[in-house]
C-alpha cells in the first residue's frame, strides 16, 4: 500500500513552485496538456498550476515516506487512547450512578439472591463460593465517599488518555513525551493486573502500551535517545522532497 498516494487522495496533492531555477527544473515538466508539478508528498506529477510558490525556504513541510507512516501509527495510537477515554468515562459515570442508588441496589441484591439459590442448586453452582457474588457484596460495603473517589479516579485516567490522544493526533513533541510518561507510569499496574489474571484484553493492552513506549522512545528520539531532538528534526527536514532535490543540485 502506497501510504503517500492514499494521503494525497484524502488531502489532495501538495505542489509547490520554488523560485530557484535549478529546483524548478527538477519539479516541473511540460506535457501535451500543459505544465505539471511534482507533488511533495507522493512525487506524482500533477497537471496544472502549483498550489503555492516562492523561495524554497518558505515551502510547506510535507511528510513523506517513513515520516508519513509514523503519522499513521501515532494517529492509530490516538484512536486507541480515545477508546480508552470513552471506556473509563463510562465506568466513572456508572460508579456515580451506583453511588446515588447504593442502598436500593444493595437491598434488591439481598432480596433477589435467595431466589437464585434453587436454580443454582439445579446446575451445581454455589453462590456462596462465587467470586463474582463476593466482589458485588464487597462493592456494596463501600461508602458513597469511597465510590466518589473511585469515580474521580476513573475520570482522571480518562482525562490523561484524552490528553494523550490529542497530543498524538496533532503529532506534537509534547504529546510524544506525555504519552511515554503517562503510559510508563501505569505499566506496573497493568503488569500487576495480568499477573493476577491473564485475559486477552489485558494482554493485548499491555503489549500495545509496551510497544508504544519503546517505539516512541526510539523512533522519536525522546530523552536524548538515538541522537535526541536535534537528530530527530534534522532527519525530518532532510527527508522532505525539496531537501532531497536541493542536495542533488548541490552535488551536481
Amino acid at each position: 500500500m502506497d501510504v503517500a498516494l492514499h494521503a494525497c487522495g484524502f488531502r489532495g496533492h501538495a505542489t509547490f513552485a520554488p523560485d530557484e531555477p535549478e529546483l524548478q527544473a527538477r519539479l516541473r515538466v511540460e506535457t501535451p496538456v500543459g505544465e505539471a508539478w511534482r507533488c511533495l508528498r507522493c512525487e506524482t506529477f500533477v497537471v496544472g498550476q502549483p498550489a503555492d510558490r516562492g523561495p524554497a525556504a518558505t515551502a510547506p513541510h510535507v511528510r513523506r515516506g517513513r515520516n508519513l507512516r509514523d503519522v499513521i501509527v501515532m494517529r492509530a495510537l490516538a484512536v486507541e487512547r480515545v477508546f480508552r477515554t470513552v471506556i473509563f468515562s463510562l465506568l466513572g459515570l456508572g460508579v456515580l450512578a451506583v453511588r446515588g442508588t447504593h442502598s436500593q441496589l444493595q437491598t434488591a441484591f439481598e432480596n433477589e439472591l435467595p431466589l437464585i439459590r434453587p436454580l443454582a442448586n439445579q446446575i451445581g453452582w454455589n453462590p456462596d463460593n462465587s467470586k463474582l457474588i463476593h466482589h458485588i457484596d464487597q462493592a456494596f460495603s463501600l461508602s458513597p465517599t469511597t465510590l466518589a473517589w473511585i469515580a474521580a479516579g476513573f475520570f482522571g485516567y480518562a482525562a490523561i488518555e484524552l490528553i494523550e490522544a490529542i497530543g498524538l493526533w496533532l503529532i506534537t513533541r509534547w504529546g510524544e513525551y506525555f504519552a511515554v510518561i503517562a503510559t510508563s507510569v501505569f505499566l506496573p499496574l497493568e503488569i500487576y493486573e495480568i499477573t493476577e489474571k491473564v485475559t486477552a484484553f489485558r494482554a493485548i493492552a499491555l503489549a500495545i502500551n509496551i510497544a508504544a513506549v519503546v517505539w516512541l522512545l526510539w523512533a522519536k528520539r525522546l530523552f536524548g535517545l538515538n541522537g535526541g531532538a536535534a537528530a530527530y528534526h534534522a532527519e525530518h527536514d532532510a527527508a522532505t522532497l525539496l531537501a532531497v532535490e536541493q542536495a542533488a543540485v548541490a552535488s551536481a
